[in-house]
């Protein structure tokens, strides 16, 4: 009997090893709540007091020098205070403790510590915020989210396009309804031309006209030829097509007024212009000048009418995908004023600190640190902002240049028509032959 119980014992044990590897390697979030957020949520609280002491997150009510005659003794103060923390609280592949501080103590030693917190609760990554005063909360994260993009998913919405994974597990969205305009940066093969990809494959399924402005040619944006209204080549049709994209605003603010309303989105469904996504590849080839007197004025030119789209489009249902590998305000006034209208930010890996800078740098300090930090191997790795004003490391989804390709053929049948567009890139092609 007992050979048989032991043998019984182990096939049970090997039968739920092996389940729990399936179910870790296709089901990670199940995985984490069932074994490993118990776990973790032990070790943080076993822990807690060892660490806080070793890290100097405790304090004491004496003070650390005291009087011996004449004499003043300093030293480390006894019974010290350790922090007050709160129960790991689980989240999607994490948790989060909120510790509340001492009078005097700031979140800056919490983050010194945040290395001594990972070791110890044998996590991926513990970040270190502070959601109000005298609160610090720790937040950490189980594995690196970052190595499987293509698990994260989010509801369909129109305007809305799933990228990848935030670092935190969520999904990586671009909601152009919440946040209208964005500037993405990255240098070559850093993963912004898949991230391109990847936005126009989630949107060409969408009653959304996509316009393009590519002025290397159309070797990136002109893949996607069969699913955009309008492509602009060369900075020459790319004024044409904003000087055209100019007069459709014209007209949709004259409808609104009209109608009485703000925006075209309070507009019925029938009356309401079809949304137009404007996705600019290589910003800085539309502001180099070569000296002469015609490349100024079409600089100048795009300038302005980009800077018009961002202010005035979002109500408009015009929206802006700004996208290079070196954006300066060595570019010109105009780059940095097109910049405060770009409320997402997203910059992968970068060759010049200038261009991390001029990403994030307005928003937060150290969103650049960390930007600067991502190396050649993270390929699609990025710092990106959110709709509450925060940042997060992110990765986008993996999309193969064939599978985006195919996509836009499959759909190009949903290609709203621009004839305004058209005709002005038309008359352009006949006068350059």
């Amino acid at each position: 009997m007992g050979p048989i119980l032991i043998a019984f014992a182990l096939a049970v044990l090997a039968w739920m090893l092996v389940v729990g590897d399936l179910v870790r390697r296709h089901r990670p979030v199940w995985h984490w709540y069932l074994a490993g957020y118990p776990a973790t949520a032990f070790r943080v609280v076993a822990t807690w007091r060892r660490v806080a002491l070793l890290n100097d997150l405790s304090v004491s009510r004496r003070p650390p020098r005291g009087l011996l005659g004449d004499l003043v003794v300093k030293g480390d103060p006894l019974r010290p205070l350790i922090p007050r923390a709160s129960f790991p609280r689980a989240s999607r592949m994490g948790l989060a403790v909120t510790v509340r501080l001492h009078a005097g103590q700031t979140p800056a030693t919490y983050m010194k510590a945040a290395d001594a917190l990972v070791h110890a609760w044998k996590v991926h990554a513990v970040r270190v915020t502070s959601p109000e005063r005298g609160l610090v909360l720790l937040t950490a994260t189980a594995t690196d989210p970052l190595q499987r993009p293509g698990l994260a998913t989010a509801p369909a919405e129109l305007l809305s396009a799933l990228i990848g994974v935030l670092e935190s597990g969520g999904a990586w969205v671009m909601n152009l309804r919440l946040v209208p305009h964005w500037l993405i940066a990255g240098a070559t093969r850093s993963g912004k031309s898949t991230l391109l990809a990847r936005l126009i494959t989630q949107l060409v399924a969408q009653p959304v006209a996509l316009v393009g402005i590519d002025c290397k040619g159309g070797m990136e944006l002109g893949l996607f030829a069969d699913r955009l209204s309008a492509l602009a080549t060369c900075r020459k049709e790319a004024v044409t097509v904003l000087f055209a994209l100019a007069a459709d605003m014209r007209d949709r603010m004259s409808v609104c007024r009209s109608a009485g309303v703000r925006s075209v989105w309070e507009l019925p469904e029938k009356l309401r212009p079809v949304p137009i996504v404007v996705i600019v590849d290589e910003i800085a080839e539309l502001y180099l000048s070569d000296g002469t007197r015609e490349s100024k004025t079409e600089a100048e030119q795009c300038s302005t009418l980009l800077l018009r789209l961002a202010q005035l489009g979002a109500a408009l249902g015009l929206h802006l995908i700004v996208a290079g590998q070196r954006v300066g305000s060595d570019l010109g006034p105009g780059v940095t004023a097109l910049r405060a209208q770009l409320g997402g930010r997203i910059c992968h890996r970068v060759n010049d600190p200038g261009t991390a800078e001029m990403t994030l740098g307005d928003l937060n300090k150290d969103a650049v640190a960390v930007a600067q930090s991502i190396t050649a191997e993270e390929r699609g790795v990025a710092v990106c902002t959110g709709p509450d004003g925060g940042w997060s490391r992110a990765r986008s989804h993996l999309t193969p240049t064939e599978e985006a390709v195919s996509t836009a053929r499959k759909y190009s049948a949903l290609t709203p028509q621009l004839p305004a567009l058209v005709r002005a890139l038309a008359v352009v092609e006949g006068e350059s032959k």
